[in-house]
């Protein structure tokens, strides 16, 4: 009988080179408490209640439901899967500010914009927006990962806002969270048949369960997962805005390309406001 094979160890990405971490400094702080900025800094992620009203994620969803239901209508017309997005399942509807206005507003929200303020500072841009519908199709979980794992960006650190539109606990499919191993930069993924993968598991995960209006925000450094949606009948669904300084760049086969379509990639905090 052969022996099961080792877990993989995380080692850096080729691209992650004497990377190191910074904050801007809490001065002036906007959106967050001192514990909260410490807790970021230190965890890699904050959970933020209450950031927004009831009427707000309403009409939020209000503008979502009608894009991800056209964008899983185009799933099954291509034989219900396409890359991750699944029928059912799980649905990654992307780039849906260049098709709502609402959604262009909320994701230069005042209270964005101070979020950003003090976990980014400078000139900042949105750099990707997706909604993502989890379903009870399948039992199905979203492996650990980095958000710099999927496209590798400098700078490597940018922001990542998880909006809950629904209340989102273990049962659904809430985040979970590694701890601590954002300040050493992208890790090097794997892809499995579910999405990209950097960690086999994390001892110390937290489960961050959340409310509809909270906003859990973390690294793109910070490795995380989602369970599978176990609610029968039920759909979790989030709104994912990431958020990176002005300058960014991706880097793909060498070719780096700057993080700045002025359709998606909007400024949302210029410096000084």
């Amino acid at each position: 009988m052969s022996a099961h094979p080792a877990p993989r160890q995380p080692k850096a990405h080729p691209l992650n080179q004497d990377f190191t971490w910074s904050m801007p400094e809490p001065h002036d702080l906007q959106a967050l408490t001192e514990a909260q900025y410490r807790h970021f800094n230190d965890e890699g992620f904050v959970k933020l209640e209450g950031v927004f009203t009831p009427a707000k994620v309403a009409e939020v969803i209000a503008a979502i439901d009608p894009l991800e239901a056209k964008a899983e209508d185009h799933l099954r017309s291509m034989g219900g899967r396409i890359s991750i997005s699944e029928a059912d399942v799980i649905t990654f509807t992307t780039h849906i500010v260049t098709k709502s206005d609402v959604l262009r507003r909320f994701a230069a929200h005042p209270k964005i914009q101070a979020i950003c303020h003090d976990l980014i500072g400078g000139d900042v841009r949105l750099y990707w927006d997706q909604s993502v519908y989890k379903k009870t199709g399948k039992a199905q979980e979203f492996p650990w990962h980095q958000d710099n794992g999927y496209t590798f960006i400098e700078p490597q650190q940018y922001l990542t806002l998880w909006i809950p539109l629904v209340d989102v606990d273990d049962e659904n499919g809430c985040p979970w969270i590694a701890p601590k191993l954002h300040k050493g930069g992208t890790l090097e993924h794997w892809l499995t048949p579910i999405g990209f993968k950097c960690i086999e598991r994390a001892d110390d995960a937290v489960c961050v369960p959340g409310k509809a209006g909270d906003v859990i925000a973390f690294s793109s450094l910070a490795p995380h997962r989602t369970g599978p949606n176990l609610k029968a009948g039920s759909v979790r669904k989030a709104y994912i805005l990431q958020y990176a300084p002005d300058g960014a760049y991706t880097i793909r086969n060498g070719v780096k390309a700057m993080q700045d379509d002025p359709k998606r990639q909007f400024l949302i905090n210029a410096a000084g406001l």
